[in-house]
């Protein structure tokens, strides 16, 4: 997770967000290295680059599980079901940007479904967005 939160190191600064991590005892998934890896990093260049200024990124691990939770302007679940479809955004108004072209939670979503996992996000009661990847986990690593 800290590789993914360092590569967007310059935009967290930029846009002074608090971030946090928190590690519980995480356990190793089977899975591709390379596709694992692009999952984590389109989940935290979500978090980062459609956060609003002087935000917060929250990354946590328990298990098999990864939560990436942000602040923000309140919105309905039904708007973050929407998110996991292709070509999905929300407005600039609501993400503090334009850019992206909405495929990023698509493809979190087709990862984490590939590995036996799922994707789910909820609309967090005080504004914001829960990202949440859940994998079976493993004995011991096995990554190709």
């Amino acid at each position: 997770m800290s590789e993914a939160a360092d590569a967007r190191a310059d935009d967290i600064a930029r846009k002074n967000l608090a971030l946090r991590q928190e590690d519980e005892a995480s356990a190793p998934v089977h899975g591709d290295r390379t596709l694992l890896a692009r999952m984590v990093q389109n989940v935290i260049d979500n978090a980062v680059v459609h956060n609003q200024h002087d935000g917060w990124v929250r990354i946590a691990t328990s298990g098999g599980d990864l939560v990436v939770e942000t602040g923000g302007p309140v919105l309905h679940q039904d708007q973050a079901d929407r998110l996991i479809e292709p070509f999905q955004r929300l407005g600039a108004d609501r993400t503090g940007s334009e850019n992206g072209s909405g495929l990023g939670l698509s493809i979190v979503a087709a990862v984490a479904e590939a590995h036996g996992g799922r994707l789910r996000l909820g609309a967090r009661s005080g504004g914001g967005l829960r990202v949440t990847i859940s994998l079976p986990t493993a004995e011991k690593p096995v990554l190709a």
